[in-house]
């Protein structure tokens, strides 16, 4: 409380970049390499220095940068960055008596290792597209909260896909359709378990295997068999299919979210007076836009999971 006001606050760092290297041998899988871009935020009993000027409180937002580079480098076997997280969020809320929360941000470039003449390099990568990401939070009392997540997962199928029996009215200029491209960016996040330090398994829980697994789920349910495929009657539905598969196959994850708004690809139909059939659309010319552009997003959680 200051004065009449209620005040509370948070502070912390963001964008802090980071990559490390684990050097293994080539028969160990050779060299593993990572970048993450780190954002710390904590609460902290540090009213006084908002108040008036005493900061004998605050945590410098320059040692918590620096923390993030010491503890990468204490990090000597192979951690993923929700452990990583974990290990900052543990940090903070036992080394300082005033630190109550600490949420830990990362977000993952996705760096891939190469492939020449077949066989996985020992120490080669290329930048791919989607990014792997999460946000733990972890409090003093050893309460915790760990979400993952992708960003910027591209996925388009060429037919297969239609929308159909929406709402018309005056306003309604979109026909209705069988077939179509349906193309989306996909932001996904997933809630696991674990409520507290003392439930992580002793024996550690491979975070990156599982994002790969997420990854591949929701992918192999957006396109269907590799033949045939699998008609969507709508974004809402595939979404609804997707999430309802991650959360079947993968009992450790409690909740997904899923956003995923259209890419378009509106067909192409061109003429005029002198020249009415200059291009005439036969499934095959489109415009590509994102602008504007719907959205769809929805929450699918087990019956006895908190959100």
């Amino acid at each position: 409380m200051a004065g009449r006001f209620d005040l509370q606050g948070r502070h912390g760092k963001s964008r802090v970049r980071v990559s490390r290297v684990w050097r293994r041998p080539a028969e160990a899988g050779g060299h593993l390499f990572v970048e993450w871009s780190v954002a710390v935020s904590v609460v902290s009993d540090c009213l006084p220095s908002y108040t008036s000027d005493d900061n004998s409180a605050i945590v410098a937002t320059d040692s918590i940068k620096n923390t993030v580079y010491v503890k990468a480098k204490e990090c000597t076997e192979v951690v993923s960055m929700e452990e990583f997280a974990v290990i900052l969020g543990r940090h903070f809320t036992s080394l300082y008596p005033q630190v109550s929360e600490a949420t830990v941000t990362i977000v993952e470039r996705p760096w891939e290792r190469v492939a020449v003449d077949g066989k996985p390099h020992s120490h080669g990568f290329k930048l791919g597209s989607e990014k792997h990401t999460t946000e733990v939070t972890v409090k003093k009392s050893g309460s915790l909260l760990i979400n993952s997540g992708i960003q910027g997962y591209s996925l388009l199928k060429t037919t297969q896909s239609g929308f159909e029996g929406f709402v018309r009215d005056r306003y309604t200029l979109l026909p209705e359709t069988r077939e179509r491209i349906v193309a989306t960016e996909v932001t996904a996040w997933w809630r696991y378990p674990f409520e507290d330090i003392s439930q992580l398994p002793s024996k550690p829980f491979c975070f990156t295997q599982r994002y790969q697994d997420v990854k591949k789920v929701l992918a192999d349910t957006f396109f269907g068999p590799p033949d045939v495929g699998v008609y969507s009657p709508s974004v809402q539905n595939t979404l609804y299919l997707m999430a309802r598969e991650v959360l079947t196959r993968f009992p450790d994850i409690a909740s997904v979210q899923l956003r995923m708004p259209n890419l378009h690809f509106l067909p192409v139909n061109l003429g005029g007076k002198e020249n009415p059939g200059l291009v005439k659309f036969a499934d095959d010319v489109y415009m590509p836009t994102d602008e504007p552009h719907g959205t769809i997003e929805a929450t699918l959680s087990r019956a006895n999971s908190k959100l």
